[in-house]
């Protein structure tokens, strides 16, 4: 892979289950030394690019190169030098956390001076020296999501895809792998991650690729995808639960989009337009509808509301829109 060259090029690819359209035309690219994060509903054909590029599964038609590497003709190169963490933990839940890693060092390939080294390395770099001659099953779950991030580097991946990798973590977990991760990419690994949690993806990604029906919907940094969809959220919370159909009613007038709702709490999520924020005009007509306002904040959009936006579940096909980075 020359200094130019991405560390992932995939241009058209297409996947097809007997009658489900997987991947229909999918192009993304993930330049050397960064982080993209690529997004979508479950069943967006998140998982099944990612299969593709790491050479777990064929496309039907368009190409994908990963480290200069053809991921269908140079399928072994590609797989030598990716890592791969997915949706769960792959460690034996009856080895050590040491055994566990010296396995993955083993299929690899390495010398036992070498395997012994980087096991070291990575227990220390992962906090695990310490349980490292427990067995696994007595590990919590961001122990093992740890041990499976660490086992995805033994080889020294150029590219690290990273599959849902905090998925069932708890928020400490969660921002101490972000903390891994970032420092990862400083030190020049490449990564794609796919995730549920919107939060994750502001905190890691330089770039963001939506994905919805197995097409690009969205590409962009999460900076210039929230300035697409612009404005201003209102977030008002009722006194009374019941009375969010109401309060819907005495605010379609201002909001720039359909809100969100939740008629459990009480709580809206109102779209505004640009500019200075309604918050008295909100308030007025609330008020003159005769309803009770427990709590109203004002903010700007974030990527929750950028998802919500543009993979809005309809049949009708979605241009692909391109505010910079990815495409």
């Amino acid at each position: 892979m020359s200094g130019s060259e991405p560390a992932i090029q995939a241009e058209g690819l297409h996947k097809r289950f007997g009658a489900v359209q997987a991947l229909d035309d999918v192009s993304l690219t993930v330049p050397a030394g960064t982080v993209v994060g690529l997004l979508g509903p479950n069943g967006a054909g998140k998982t099944t690019t990612v299969r593709i590029l790491t050479t777990l599964l064929a496309p039907d038609a368009g190409r994908a190169r990963v480290a200069g590497f053809d991921v269908v003709d140079q399928a072994a190169e590609v797989r030598a030098t990716v890592g791969l963490a997915g949706q769960h933990a792959a460690v034996d839940p009856l080895l050590t956390g040491r055994e566990n890693l010296d396995l993955i060092a083993t299929l690899h390939h390495l010398d036992r001076a070498t395997r012994r080294r980087r096991v070291h390395e990575l227990l220390e770099r992962f906090d695990l020296t310490a349980a490292a001659g427990r067995r696994t099953s007595t590990y919590s779950g961001g122990m093992r999501r740890r041990l499976d991030l660490a086992a995805s580097l033994i080889g020294q991946p150029k590219v690290l895809v990273l599959d849902e990798p905090t998925a069932g973590l708890d928020p400490a977990s969660r921002k101490a792998l972000w903390a891994t991760i970032r420092s990862l990419v400083d030190q020049g690994t490449t990564a794609l991650l796919t995730t549920q949690y919107l939060e994750e993806a502001d905190q890691l990604a330089d770039d963001i690729v939506v994905i919805d029906h197995g097409q690009v919907i969205a590409t962009g940094t999460p900076d210039q995808l929230k300035a697409q969809v612009g404005g201003h959220r209102i977030e008002v919370e009722l006194a009374h639960p019941a009375d969010t159909t109401s309060a819907v009613q005495a605010l379609e007038e201002l909001a720039s989009g359909s809100p969100a709702v939740d008629p459990h709490t009480g709580r809206l999520v109102i779209p505004i337009p640009g500019g200075a924020a309604p918050t008295a005009a909100v308030l007025r007509r609330l008020a003159g509808a005769g309803l009770d306002v427990a709590d109203l904040v004002v903010r700007r959009p974030t990527l929750d509301d950028v998802f919500l936006t543009l993979t809005t579940r309809t049949d009708q096909a979605r241009p692909v829109t391109t505010v910079g980075g990815t495409r």
